[in-house]
């Protein structure tokens, strides 16, 4: 075996133990329902997961879940948050019974000494109607980051970068948002059933594409580097900041691809990424 051979070989298996992390662009709640492009598509890349690499278990980083300081969910049994309103009763009857990882949960609290256990939160919207479609059996033990409101962007991507170890243990790290998200732009689009996207809702979504194949992730902090569309479509960073968490968890060697590309209702990306 020669010394190209040898790197091939090694390479593979680097790859091999290193499990990709994801960031889902999740959209409103009745994608769990829904039968649509992006649904399809989650469910293909969760097929193609529990094929190459089952995971020990998923951490999910939600943008629904915001608190003063960063915690994660020790929970054996995290119940099914419904954390929503004015959807059909359907959605509402949905569970997705995974069970917790309070083993990981211990393993991150002890890598990441800026964390605090909790056992007061679930599975909310951002996790459940993701993983719904990307794992339907609900068997991977599930838990959760929270957002801390108050961490300017840099120290949630140095937190981040804290993480990147679980992947080496066989966790599949998700941050779960939106790239653009301005609701109330969107509504009456929605209530109109128009997916036209607003032209500044495109131009920030190609911003941040852009800039993440150029790997210039410091350009992302401040939105307002992308001129007037950036405080459009991040009104608010709850739904921005988990696209950081994925970012900061690439590795210099890795491939960031772009699994999902769609502005639609006006205000609303679902861009999704996967690294690795």
């Amino acid at each position: 075996m020669n010394l190209q051979e040898l790197h091939s070989v090694a390479s593979s298996f680097k790859q091999g133990r290193r499990l990709p992390a994801l960031f889902i662009g999740h959209g409103s709640p009745m994608n769990a329902l829904e039968d649509n492009a992006f649904t399809r598509r989650l469910r293909q890349l969760g097929e193609d997961l529990r094929r190459v690499q089952p995971p020990n278990a998923i951490l999910v980083v939600s943008a629904h879940w915001l608190t003063r300081g960063s915690f994660v969910t020790l929970n054996e049994r995290p119940e099914t948050i419904h954390d929503f309103g004015g959807f059909p009763q359907e959605l509402f009857d949905m569970q997705y019974p995974a069970p917790g990882a309070p083993d990981y949960a211990r393993q991150t609290l002890a890598l990441v000494p800026d964390l605090h256990g909790s056992d007061e939160w679930g599975l909310d919207h951002g996790t459940w109607t993701v993983l719904h479609h990307l794992f339907p059996a609900a068997d991977v033990p599930v838990f959760q980051l929270s957002l801390d409101f108050h961490k300017t962007p840099e120290q949630h991507f140095a937190l981040a970068a804290q993480l990147r170890q679980l992947r080496e243990r066989g966790v599949l790290i998700i941050g779960s948002g939106n790239v653009v998200h301005n609701l109330r732009q969107s509504m009456p689009k929605l209530m109109a059933g128009d997916a036209t996207p607003y032209a500044w809702a495109t131009e920030f979504d190609e911003f941040v594409k852009r800039k993440i194949d150029q790997r210039d992730f410091g350009a992302l902090f401040d939105v307002q580097q992308a001129g007037a569309s950036g405080p459009l479509a991040v009104p608010t960073p709850d739904h921005y900041w988990p696209l950081l968490y994925t970012l900061a968890l690439a590795e210099k060697d890795e491939d960031i691809q772009h699994v999902f590309e769609e502005v639609s209702y006006g205000g609303l990306s679902m861009r999704s990424l996967a690294v690795g």
